[in-house]
């Protein structure tokens, strides 16, 4: 399954791209971050998001994009800005008739740690060991992006567990 993950931010978006299956090592096709100017218009800065995301989306085809889901943080503004950054993912998606996949950061750590409170640096540690990279990703965001895409990979989408779920109580 070819999978966007998506570490939703004005500032730093954190992007991925692989393909796994369920406890495999993944391959990684692109792993990166779209920068926006902190002082720059919101309406350009999510225009940016949106032409890169683009870009990313029709060169390598994702089945599904994965971003990570919004969580109440005490700063509204930075919550703000993240759910404006994940709106432009979920919009490209439904454009487009890709699945989507919402994961916790939660969930995320514990998919590639096993430890839901994972500190960013374990994270870290272990993308790169699981996609089997030289080189850490840097910053900590593409690092994200990558988790997100790789939670997917191996938990599945919304979608598919919700579908694996009807179908085992139509039996």
């Amino acid at each position: 399954m070819r999978v966007l993950g998506i570490d939703p931010g004005l500032t730093r978006c954190g992007v991925a791209v692989i393909d796994g299956t369920p406890g495999r090592p993944v391959q990684v096709h692109f792993v990166g971050v779209i920068t926006t100017p902190a002082k720059g218009e919101l309406c350009d800065r999510l225009a940016t998001l949106h032409a890169e995301l683009s870009l990313i989306i029709d060169r390598y085809s994702p089945e599904v994009i994965a971003i990570e889901r919004v969580f109440s943080q005490q700063n509204v503004r930075s919550a703000m800005s993240t759910a404006q950054a994940a709106g432009i993912g979920l919009l490209l998606a439904g454009q487009r008739g890709i699945r989507v996949g919402m994961h916790t950061p939660t969930e995320v750590k514990a998919a590639v740690t096993g430890n839901g409170r994972a500190d960013k640096n374990q994270v870290t540690m272990m993308v790169t060991k699981i996609a089997q990279l030289k080189v850490a990703p840097k910053p900590a965001d593409a690092a994200d992006a990558l988790a997100i895409a790789i939670t997917a990979a191996w938990r599945g989408s919304v979608e598919e567990k919700y579908e694996a779920a009807r179908k085992a109580y139509a039996k």
